[in-house]
């Protein structure tokens, strides 16, 4: 598959994030996944990676940052699940933030 020439691997990179952003809203909105999962943070995590590498193409300061608070709040989200699973005590500090 070849692009267009004014089509960069960037902007390709940046339209695959808001694909994974949609999925990830389907996925949750017809039950698939729920916010509790961890999936749900890593498609998350993957999809806003995404956006904020096709910034590069063409930069957006507010989009960017938008892109890092979903990279910072899914790796959070991630920690949490995967930390449970590990047998660490962090429901306590969930509820509390919560």
């Amino acid at each position: 598959m070849t692009l267009p020439a004014d089509v960069s691997l960037f902007e390709v990179i940046g339209v695959t994030g808001f694909v994974l952003y949609v999925i990830n809203y389907g996925l949750l909105t017809i039950g698939k996944l729920t916010s509790q999962q961890a999936g749900y943070f890593n498609l998350n995590w993957l999809a806003a990676t995404f956006v904020l590498i096709g910034l590069m193409s063409s930069f957006n300061l507010a989009s960017a940052l938008i892109q890092v608070f979903w990279i910072v709040i899914s790796s959070w989200g991630i920690y949490v699940r995967f930390g449970k699973k590990a047998g660490n005590s962090t429901d306590t500090l969930v509820q509390s933030v919560a």
